[in-house]
């Protein structure tokens, strides 16, 4: 795993990472008691005395600036791996979009980078955790979470509002393929889509899927042959893809010429025109031109005469 520019965290990493967690709780906290501070000097009496008594009663806001550990002793006590790899290329969650997504890529990045175990699940989510879904974290009660299960639940029902933002499975009946688009871009388009739907049922995704698609020959191929399952239509959709792109090359082919033919046409009318205006011609002016001229128009004179 580390060969593939994985990062490796020891269990002095982890506990560094909390460190800084409660750094960033502790200047959160004080910021917050001097901005309060400033408020009260700002509306409250001008100075202390006999005159002032409320001065001299309020008691400072406390607030707590070491971040509890919410974990169990059990999941606090437990051995890292020696060799445990966090992912790399997971964003962290910010409190924004839906949990459960978050929440199930990180399980499935685990999976694929160590031991999937609640121990090393919980004390690695922490890492993926960003802004609002941070200051979450640092306050949960300590000793409450003794198991990933109950991490995950408690930040579901916590942002559970934060899924407003995401679509449901009846957005995908919106999608529809233009008449100028190409089936892989449509395809790559309501793939995007999809990924932001927790829970999509294959079946609801597959009928999207065909009814997004624009009138023509594939349709009614997938009309008559009725796919029933997402993988038949993956197949027929890349051989409707490789066709496309065939065609496409085949055009892009047949303009090459054209456009080559049209600037051999335009080199040799700007030749040609070139030739004309630097050649001498008949209407050059001489004198013995003049002279001629004014011989014909008396002789024609006399005639008519």
């Amino acid at each position: 795993m580390a060969d593939n520019g994985i990062h490796q965290i020891t269990q002095a990493e982890l506990l560094a990472q909390m460190a800084e967690l409660q750094a960033e709780v502790r200047r959160l906290a004080e910021a917050s008691t001097r901005n309060n501070a400033g408020k009260h000097e700002e509306n409250g009496p001008k100075g202390p005395g006999k005159d002032n008594p409320d001065l001299l009663s309020v008691n400072p806001s406390k607030e707590k600036l070491t971040l509890d550990n919410p974990f169990s002793e059990e999941i606090t006590n437990y051995q890292m791996p020696k060799n445990f790899t966090l992912p790399s290329s997971l964003e962290p969650y910010k409190g924004i979009g839906d949990p459960r997504a978050h929440i199930k890529k990180f399980q499935y990045m685990m999976f694929f980078n160590g031991p999937n175990n609640e121990p090393v699940l919980c004390r690695a989510f922490p890492t993926y955790l960003d802004r609002a879904a941070l200051l979450w974290f640092s306050k949960l009660p300590e000793g409450s979470i003794s198991s990933f299960e109950e991490l995950a639940k408690s930040l579901i029902n916590y942002f559970a509002a934060a899924r407003i933002y995401v679509h449901g499975s009846d957005y995908l009946g919106t999608i529809r393929q233009g008449l100028q688009e190409s089936l892989k871009d449509y395809m790559t388009r309501f793939a995007e889509a999809t990924m932001e739907i927790p829970d999509l049922d294959p079946a609801v995704h597959l009928n999207a899927f065909k009814a997004g698609l624009k009138p023509g020959k594939f349709r009614e191929t997938i009309a008559v042959t009725k796919p029933k399952i997402l993988e038949e239509f993956r197949e027929r959709a890349v051989g409707q893809m490789e066709i496309e792109e065939l065609r496409e090359a085949e055009k892009a082919e047949k303009r090459q010429p054209r456009r080559e033919e049209s600037r051999t046409i335009r080199s040799a009318d700007h030749k040609d025109s070139g030739n004309r205006l630097s050649s001498p011609q008949s209407s050059t002016i001489t004198p013995g031109s003049i002279q001629r001229g004014k011989g014909s128009s008396k002789k024609y004179s006399m005639l008519k005469s």
